[in-house]
């Protein structure tokens, strides 16, 4: 290379680090709302020229809002309807108690995009060992349609049934769509998409990262869990369909998890958020009485869908968590396998503390990925110090996600309490109010806490120095978790 080639090249490197550099910077200044992740994102940019831009480019950028109000505009979306003075039919003697929730209610109801349904029923399922089975005897059981989203969907091991059911149940003539996200297809070989269209079912990725532009929306990611079978059966919470949360299998990697069998009309929302993210995909509507039959009281759940992602629903999630903590009267109890809430939450958390709700939080001693864990932990100190509880599970991983408040509002789903799920995957969760249905989840989440362990102020202090340092070293990435 000739010294002119070698200084044209140092020209150009510099000069492309420099615009970058600049650009990056005035997107930070004008878009990025979150303080604490733009000074994360600054430092990365200025400190780190080239390789700075470039990543923030990948992953600091949400370019899904307005692609999000366009294609959902065309469905006829109920944006918002009218919020009745009374969304819950509660009866108490405490009137106090009753004005409190049917406040919830009408906040929530106010921050979901769907309206509060009367009259369900959820069944909890344990592990792939309940949930598998379930589902599969659903999906034979269909005779007009099956709509299926999962993160993860493996092609091997439990997954294998399901595309053998779901290709029987096309050969019987039900119509069934099936999305999976393009980065849960990658957990395994073949890809599930591919195997599912051999078999003659209609299938597809969401946002596949095949182009150049689609690197743009690599760390956007469809997390929900939903399946749906003639409109009238839903299965929704945090499972994906995978071998490992076969546990009475034994795989390798065992996975503990919940998932929840819903009827009632609280199925009509989770099959609208299916179709919403279909049209996307595929811009196929999935309208009429074959995809959203007329559905009738079934239990007496009242439930509200509460979805969340990086298009116009951005932060309804941590706004719905936020209005929970802050009615909580007498206790938080949270189960989630990866704990970094942001800043307003965990202010939350600790003002609960304060004003004496019992706070309890659980999640696992060994993450599936450890620097998540190893970050989460130094967000222990502030929490114990206004007296919240942290258990941390043993061994096998578990994969629950549950968040209840004062023995009557249960919150399930595919939401964590991490950065990546509050801001940056697409999500959906059901807001519950049923004091019985609550109750049956606490009953879960104190047989976890019997096999779990709680952290102390003590335990934190006499861990070893390299473990400290290494977890101080890991909450630096917490924005970008």
């Amino acid at each position: 290379m000739t010294w002119f080639e070698h200084n044209f090249w140092t020209m150009v490197l510099a000069t492309a680090s420099i615009v970058g550099s600049v650009i990056a910077l005035i997107h930070l200044l004008l878009r990025h709302h979150d303080y604490r992740s733009a000074a994360f994102w600054t430092a990365l940019v200025v400190f780190t020229p080239l390789i700075g831009p470039l990543l923030y480019l990948l992953l600091g950028i949400n370019i899904l809002r307005r692609s999000g109000r366009r294609y959902r505009s065309g469905i006829n979306e109920p944006w918002r309807d009218p919020v009745p003075e009374q969304p819950l039919p509660i009866s108490s003697t405490d009137s106090w108690a009753m004005q409190e929730h049917q406040q919830l209610a009408r906040t929530l109801d106010r921050i979901s995009r769907f309206s509060y349904t009367l009259g369900n029923h959820l069944e909890i399922l344990h592990n792939g060992d309940e949930a598998m089975p379930r589902m599969l005897e659903a999906i034979r059981g269909a005779r007009q349609s099956i709509t299926l989203a999962s993160y993860i969907f493996e092609a091997t091991g439990i997954g294998a049934d399901f595309v053998t059911e779901l290709s029987l149940a096309v050969k019987r003539g039900v119509q069934v769509r099936v999305m999976v996200d393009d980065a849960g297809t990658r957990y395994s070989r073949p890809p599930v998409v591919e195997a599912l269209t051999q078999a003659g079912v209609t299938a597809r990725r969401f946002m596949p990262s095949r182009m150049l532009l689609r690197l743009i929306t690599m760390n956007l990611r469809n997390h929900r869990k939903i399946l749906v079978v003639d409109g009238h059966t839903a299965f929704t919470g945090g499972m994906n369909i995978r071998e490992g949360n076969m546990v009475a299998r034994k795989p390798p990697h065992p996975v503990h998890d919940l998932h929840f069998q819903v009827t009632g009309p609280c199925v009509a929302q989770i099959q609208r958020v299916f179709t919403e993210d279909w049209a996307f995909c595929t811009n196929e509507t999935l309208d009429g009485p074959l995809w959203f039959p007329d559905l009738t009281a079934t239990g007496s759940t009242s439930a509200i869908g509460i979805v969340d992602g990086p298009d116009e629903d951005m932060e309804v999630m941590p706004a719905a968590f936020f209005a929970a903590l802050n009615a909580a009267r007498e206790e938080v109890k949270i189960i989630t396998p990866y704990f970094l809430p942001n800043a307003v939450l965990i202010a939350a958390l600790r003002l609960c503390a304060v004003r004496g709700v019992e706070v309890i939080i659980l999640t696992p001693a060994e993450n599936n990925i450890p620097f998540v864990g190893w970050a989460a932990r130094t967000l222990y100190p502030d929490l114990l110090s206004m007296g919240c509880r942290i258990f941390e599970s043993a061994p096998p991983f578990d994969h629950s996600k549950l968040f209840l408040i004062d023995g009557v509002w249960s919150f399930l789903g595919s939401t964590n309490w991490d950065p990546r799920s509050l801001r940056l995957n697409f999500e959906f969760n059901l807001a519950c109010h049923d004091p019985e249905l609550c109750r049956r989840l606490a009953a879960e989440m104190d047989t976890k806490l019997a096999q779990s362990r709680e952290i102390t102020h003590e335990m934190l202090e006499n861990a070893p120095v390299l473990h400290r340092l290494r977890n101080g070293f890991a909450r630096l990435f917490i924005p970008a978790l």
